[in-house]
C-alpha cells in the first residue's frame, strides 16, 4: 500500500463542532506577489523527527518574518500532529491552515472551530462529488483552500469554480507519495499546465533562495516550506530570503 492509500484508509477522530451560529472572525490569508506558507510539522515520514513543542512561538516567528499563513500538520500517526497544535498556532494571530488527509466536510468545520483560516485538500484523494462538498464547506466557512496536485491530470481536476471570500490556491507537490522521494524537476515539467486564473504554489523540495527565484520564473506565485524551516538555524531569516528571491523572480 502506498503512503497516500495508507492515509486514506486511516480512521479519523471527530472533534465536536463548536463553531455554532456565531462564527468568530478569522484572519485572512496574507497577500503579496510571492506568498510563502510556512509549515509546522514535528515529524516527517521521509525525514523522521523534526522537533518537539514550541508551536505557538514558532508560529509567531513565522508570522513576523512575513509568512502569508502557517500550515500545521494535524495528522497524528505519521506526523505527530494534533488539533491542539493547530489551536496553538492560531493563538499567534496568524492565518493558519489545517494540513491533513481531509475527506469529510466535518473536518473542515473542525478546523474552522479552532480558528483556522484555511485547509489543504488533496485533489486525487477525493472524487468529484467529495471534492465539491469539501470546497463548498470551505467557502461557506469563509476559509481559503490550497488544492494540491501531483501531476497534469490532478491540475486538470483543480480547474473548479470557486466563490469563496478567500482565495482558492493550487499547490503542486513534487514528492512521490509511493516512495516519498522528492522530484524537483516536476515543477518545470508541469509549468505549462498551471491554471492561469489561480495562484499556484510549489510544495516540497524548496530549500534555498535560488529555488524560489527559479520557481517564480516558471510561473509559481508562492511556496509551501516545511522541513527546511524546521531544520534551519534561523527560520525567520530563511523565510525572508525565500520571499525576497521569489519576488525578484516574479519581476
Amino acid at each position: 500500500m502506498d503512503f497516500l492509500a495508507e492515509m486514506e484508509a486511516a480512521s479519523w477522530e471527530r472533534v465536536p463542532d463548536e463553531v455554532g451560529s456565531e462564527r468568530p472572525q478569522i484572519p485572512a490569508l496574507g497577500e503579496g506577489p510571492f506568498r510563502l506558507i510556512a509549515e509546522i510539522k514535528l515529524r516527517s515520514p521521509a525525514e523522521g523527527s523534526l522537533g518537539t513543542g514550541g508551536v505557538a512561538e514558532r508560529a509567531a516567528a513565522y508570522r513576523d518574518a512575513g509568512a502569508a499563513a502557517i500550515s500545521v500538520l494535524t495528522e497524528p500517526s505519521r506526523f505527530d500532529g494534533s488539533m491542539a497544535d493547530l489551536a496553538q498556532a492560531v493563538g499567534s494571530g496568524a492565518p493558519c491552515m489545517r494540513k491533513d488527509f481531509l475527506v469529510d466536510p466535518q473536518q473542515v468545520w473542525e478546523a474552522r472551530a479552532v480558528g483556522a483560516s484555511g485547509v489543504l485538500l488533496i485533489a486525487r484523494l477525493l472524487d468529484e462529488p467529495a471534492l465539491r462538498g469539501m470546497l463548498d464547506a470551505a467557502a461557506e466557512a469563509g476559509m481559503f483552500v490550497l488544492l494540491e496536485a501531483f501531476d497534469a491530470d490532478d491540475l486538470a481536476r483543480c480547474r473548479v469554480p470557486w466563490d469563496g471570500v478567500q482565495p482558492l490556491l493550487i499547490g503542486v507537490n513534487c514528492r512521490d507519495l509511493r516512495t516519498l522521494a522528492v522530484d524537483p524537476h516536476r515543477f518545470e515539467r508541469l509549468a505549462a499546465h498551471l491554471p492561469p486564473d489561480r495562484d499556484v504554489l510549489a510544495e516540497s523540495g524548496v530549500n534555498h533562495p535560488e529555488d524560489a527565484a527559479r520557481l517564480a520564473r516558471w510561473g509559481y506565485r508562492g511556496v509551501l516550506v516545511g522541513t527546511a524551516l524546521m531544520r534551519a538555524p534561523d527560520p525567520a531569516g530563511r523565510i525572508r530570503e525565500l520571499i525576497a528571491a521569489g519576488v525578484d523572480g516574479c519581476a
